[in-house]
């Protein structure tokens, strides 16, 4: 045997062209704690700021005597929009905490980083099915 073969080391260490990758060692639980939680705040700040634009836009576009328009509404409802942001991110509504923990968690630790569903709550799957358009 050549000790140069590459294929030969492949295929001994599993990693031969048709095989599967051997599976990733499981991640430490405080890691994985660690990152949830900052991928559901993440989350949270990527829909608070669309949110942010959005209402900024309907402001803009308001008659001058709408409740839009009013400053007294105004901090009321941002303080709505970032309270619906965080709910929105907890039950993980557009999945842009789920593709973070995809990237840094390895794929069998990823899907039991699942949130803990509060009661009569339907759990929300990691991946949703692709639709056809």
């Amino acid at each position: 045997m050549n000790p140069l073969d590459l294929t030969t080391k492949l295929n001994r260490a599993g990693m031969a062209p048709g095989a599967d990758s051997p599976v990733a060692p499981a991640a430490d639980p405080a890691f994985v704690a660690k990152a949830t939680k900052a991928a559901i705040e993440f989350e949270s700040f990527f829909i608070g700021n669309m949110l942010q634009q959005m209402r900024s836009g309907t402001r803009a576009m308001a008659d001058d005597d709408s409740v839009f328009k009013d400053p007294v509404n105004r901090d009321m409802q941002d303080m709505a929009d970032n309270m619906m942001a965080g709910q929105m991110a907890h039950q993980r509504a557009f999945g842009v905490a789920d593709a973070i923990l995809r990237q840094l968690l390895p794929a069998t630790v990823a899907h039991n980083a699942a949130p803990a569903a509060a009661p009569g709550a339907q759990p929300v799957p990691l991946q949703t099915p692709q639709q056809k358009i």
